[in-house]
């Protein structure tokens, strides 16, 4: 064996594993593993999870906040003009520094793995050939799959279809569209049966932005689960946003929710995100927007949350903690029960390793050693404080370290230090006895 790390809490509830790692793979894990000759870590309870996973991001416009201006308004369609404005001032090397940065963040987080779109409206495909250098460079650190997106519409933009082909062509991983921006909505519905198409012929996933306005009859979800099921793409379909559910009727929403079930499409909310953008155009009561999160788990959907934008034409903070995106969802889905917040940290590890497809991710034996130790005891601690990594390891090597979040106070007859986790792993059961 390589590396054994004793003493692990893990995300089911077990307490006190060891895990043993031999080659870059998990080799074996149980409660006082017998193992000689290899390099040890103590958990010291502490919890260890698969790493955390991206369903949703836009790594080439990423850190170019102010660029070329700052969105005033605070809307997504501000945010895709500022980003038209910005394309012809792009160059392949600004698109690369920018996304490396921001994969630095992402490892030292325990991001290991992004989902990454990329527009494919700009005839250069700078921002392509950019991003796929990117995923090459970071292979041994952390899973880039990067989806074509045609920004503009794929019919709205006459070129778009023809750039989409040629990204595929060059490595992009997986079909994406944005329906709900082409001119009409017999367009959008179009587009998606375009692309579906080209997708099942390519053998390919689909991720399409979906119905991402507060508009309560966009219908754009019902029309991808519909071709997904007409094509035989179970499985390899996600609706990301689909923030108009937020405005919809019950009525139509308790038909749309089966269907999007039956067909095997699964849904990437982007909490910090939808909530910013979202009911600009509302006054009060204003709406949240975000997709219906728990009502989709309810029915068995599979549902992810993404992080979407970091320090661009949309959203001027973040900083990839994706710890960061599930408190925001627990908090707008008001998901506060227990089995409510520990799905809120499975929408960040394991949903949205299922929706990429991601071979040999988990904590079982045989799967890749790809794990990250946080600084609290169980999933709701770690969303609570969005606790400090205290280690990520890639394939069973240290890629990240960071000392557990303390503070030490000066307060007269009051300990000299302190951390913000309750008295330990025991201290909810201790104050709720």
């Amino acid at each position: 064996m390589d590396l054994v790390i004793r003493n692990a809490s893990l995300p089911d509830g077990r307490r006190g594993i060891d895990i043993a790692i031999d080659q870059g793979r998990i080799a074996d894990m149980a409660p006082v593993l017998q193992v000689r000759g290899a390099r040890e870590i103590d958990a010291e309870g502490d919890l260890v999870t698969p790493p955390f996973v991206d369903a949703h991001f836009h790594m080439d416009a990423t850190l170019s906040y102010g660029l070329p201006r700052v969105n005033q308004s605070g809307t997504l369609l501000e945010g895709i003009a500022l980003w038209g404005e910005l394309k012809p001032q792009l160059t392949q090397d600004a698109l690369v520094e920018r996304a490396l940065q921001y994969c630095d963040w992402a490892v030292a987080r325990g991001l290991l793995a992004i989902r990454s779109h990329v527009d494919v409206c700009d005839d250069r495909l700078l921002a392509v050939e950019a991003l796929l250098d990117v995923k090459r460079r970071m292979a041994p650190y952390l899973d880039l799959q990067l989806v074509a997106f045609p920004q503009d519409g794929v019919l709205r933009s006459p070129t778009a279809m023809a750039n989409l082909e040629r990204a595929i062509a060059m490595g992009v991983d997986v079909v994406g569209g944005i329906p709900h921006f082409e001119r009409t909505m017999a367009d959008g519905a179009e587009s998606v049966r375009v692309l579906c198409e080209f997708a099942a012929e390519k053998g390919l996933r689909v991720d399409m932005h979906c119905d991402e306005s507060d508009d309560p009859l966009s219908r754009h979800i019902e029309t991808l689960a519909y071709h997904t099921q007409r094509l035989g793409l179970q499985g390899r379909v996600a609706g990301s946003h689909l923030t108009s559910m937020h405005s919809m009727d019950n009525y139509y929403v308790s038909k749309l929710l089966p269907l999007i079930r039956e067909a095997g499409v699964a849904a990437i909310a982007n909490p910090l995100i939808n909530i910013t953008l979202q009911g600009r155009h509302d006054t009060y009561p204003k709406r949240r927007g975000m997709t219906r999160v728990p009502e989709m788990l309810a029915h068995g959907i599979d549902v992810a949350f993404g992080h979407d934008c970091v320090m661009d034409p949309w959203y001027s903070l973040g900083s990839g903690d994706m710890l960061e995106v599930a408190h925001m969802g627990l908090h707008v889905a008001q998901m506060t029960g227990q089995n409510a917040m520990h799905a809120c940290f499975n929408a960040v590890t394991e949903a949205p390793a299922k929706i990429l497809g991601l071979e040999g991710y988990g904590l079982r034996p045989g799967c890749h050693a790809d794990l990250v130790l946080l600084d609290a005891g169980d999933p709701v601690e770690a969303i609570r404080l969005r606790a400090a990594r205290r280690l990520v390891l890639r394939r069973g090597q240290v890629l990240a370290e960071a000392p557990r979040a303390t503070a030490r106070l000066a307060l007269p007859g009051r300990p000299q230090q302190v951390d913000f986790r309750l008295s330990g792993h025991a201290g909810l059961a201790r104050k709720n006895a």
